[in-house]
């Protein structure tokens, strides 16, 4: 556990280090969120007047969209930075190293859990900042920002696994490209799951992306619902250790291959 504790931290600090020399990286991706906040949140204020949205103000319902479907985005390309490592050579010299595999995959993690954070965090103050309001207050902010971290943690270790298996930055972006449409349609993140068609619904309630919205939704809610909450969190927690178990599986299997 002391070598798992310490090479995780050693590797973290790499990556980080590297991500700090370049901050522009977190700023540029935040454009897409900042024309779904702002674009959307003006094209479709008036979707709030249909029977049964269930909300007042469409920029409240939005921001957990975005926060979430940031995280969706920003993750779903993790992969890339792994392959950049196995085209440098750099990967193979770590998995001759005493490291452990686990420590490379959980700094990869770590990195992009940190990231995610840090930007749901900009996106929430952008938010408040056009006016949206946060019922919950801190504890149900706290929440939508631990949701969007899991949910771009599965996102991320499946990336990174599919990285190390394919090995082949066409089919992660083709991938990528081809999935994230349907993960952001098929979830409540734009449209309340009242007013959508009875098989989107369900799709919907099986989307992971929806269980992140659902717990910080509920979270966020002006009485909040903590057991629905915890049982969305729950299945997503379960969920990213599953993930990242399969990343280190992958690492072995990459290993193995070499």
């Amino acid at each position: 556990m002391t070598a798992l504790v310490t090479g995780t931290w050693w590797m973290t600090h790499r990556r980080l280090s590297a991500l700090l020399r370049n901050p522009a990286v977190l700023v540029m991706t935040l454009v897409q969120p900042m024309i779904w906040l702002f674009l959307f949140g003006e094209l479709f204020k008036k979707v709030v007047e249909l029977p049964g949205f269930g909300a007042t103000s469409y920029l409240d319902y939005i921001v957990p969209g975005v926060v979430v479907m940031n995280a969706v985005s920003l993750n779903s390309f993790a992969g890339m930075a792994t392959m950049d490592e196995i085209d440098r050579g750099t990967l193979d010299r770590f998995l001759v190293t005493p490291v452990r595999r686990s420590a490379i995959a959980n700094a990869g993690v770590i990195e992009q859990a940190l990231s995610t954070a840090f930007q749901s965090l900009v996106i929430i103050l952008l938010g408040w900042a056009a006016g949206a309001h946060y019922p919950g207050g801190p504890g149900g902010l706290a929440v939508l920002v631990a949701a969007s971290v899991l949910i771009g943690v599965v996102l991320a270790a499946l990336s990174n696994t599919l990285a190390l298996l394919v090995r082949d930055r066409n089919t992660i972006i083709g991938l990528n490209v081809m999935l994230l449409l349907p993960l952001t349609f098929l979830s409540s993140a734009f449209m309340a799951e009242s007013l959508m068609p009875s098989w989107i619904r369900h799709v919907a309630a099986a989307n992971p992306v929806s269980w992140a919205l659902d717990a910080g939704r509920a979270a966020l809610a002006e009485d909040p619902d903590w057991g629905s909450a915890a049982v969305h969190g729950g299945a997503l927690l379960a969920l990213a250790v599953a993930a990242v178990g399969l990343a280190v599986f992958s690492f072995r299997s990459y290993q193995k291959s070499q």
